[in-house]
């Protein structure tokens, strides 16, 4: 299932965590992993001075200057590089976001594996993901999975996996990724849709009677194919909440979702308030969804 994973990368602390993942999965799974490093944006166009992605200082990426990046990220990942069978390193400079696209397309990469900061700590604090792993999200045509918390890496191999649902039509594109997963690592599904009364005063039988829909829907909408080792649960709560919660409860290796919700065009849709919100608060890795090419 999982052949090639990228690993987008800048070296930073804030992204150890997502390496940790990455690697201890192309170990498990015999996938090679790519380390890959945007040195810099260059300053023009094919110019060899570019502002460096996580200081924002000018620096000329000549042989020497590349040379002495590849080592620096060899070190960082030494005892990493050492588990796996088959890594490549790639380095580059361009717009981060555009060229780990470009590197996901040109490899025909399985899974995408980040950390949710994109190298301004202050995204934790406003409580968004960085804008790199937004655009990212928002147009890989494979799942893309985000490491936020260093508590979220533990990886132990699939055990169990929660995928949440808004049964928006992005939605069922992931679930075909959870399902899939799930056959074909042998681990335990459940999935949760939380029915949002956040803000809302309603009946208590009006609440019950929306959770008895919402399970029918889940039937009706997604095809099991026969796999038995599957829950289905609606909660009702702020969604996120929820989510996390059920996770929590399950013990969950990862959860999936759609990439967002309500926006059915892929190309102006942003990550959902309830992605963010669960990547931020997740205690194990979170996989975005956004188009069905490779699920």
């Amino acid at each position: 299932m999982f052949k090639k994973i990228l690993l987008a990368t800048s070296g930073a602390p804030s992204t150890f965590g997502a390496a940790r993942v990455a690697f201890d999965m192309a170990r498990r799974y015999g996938a090679e992993v790519l380390v890959f490093n945007v040195m810099g944006v260059p300053t023009k166009a094919f110019s060899q001075v570019v502002n460096d992605v996580r200081t924002g200082e000018e620096i000329v990426v000549d042989d020497e200057y590349r040379s002495w990046v590849e080592e620096e990220l060899k070190s960082t990942f030494e005892k990493q590089i050492e588990t796996v069978e088959y890594s490549r390193l790639i380095l580059t400079t361009g717009v981060p976001h555009r060229e780990i696209l470009r590197a996901a397309r040109d490899n025909d990469v399985d899974l995408i594996v980040m950390g949710a900061s994109s190298g301004d700590s202050s995204v934790y604090r406003k409580g968004y993901p960085g804008s790199t792993l937004q655009r990212v999200a928002k147009a890989a045509r494979c799942p893309v999975m985000t490491v936020h918390r260093e508590t979220a890496s533990y990886w132990g191999g699939f055990g169990n996996i929660v995928f949440a649902t808004d049964f928006s039509k992005q939605a069922k594109s992931a679930f075909k990724f959870a399902l899939s997963s799930a056959k074909e690592l042998d681990c335990d599904l459940t999935v949760l849709h939380a029915l949002d009364i956040s803000g809302k005063v309603l009946d208590q039988n009006e609440i019950e009677d929306r959770l008895i829909e919402a399970r029918a829907r889940i039937r009706e909408t997604y095809d099991l194919d026969g796999f038995k080792n599957v829950d289905i649960e609606v909660w009702e709560g702020v969604p996120y909440v929820e989510i996390v919660k059920m996770a929590r409860e399950r013990s969950a290796d990862l959860i999936v979702m759609a990439h967002h919700s309500h926006e059915l065009d892929p190309e102006k849709a942003r990550i959902g308030s309830t992605m963010e919100q669960v990547i931020l608060r997740a205690g194990c890795p979170v996989v975005s969804v956004s188009k069905p090419d490779k699920v």
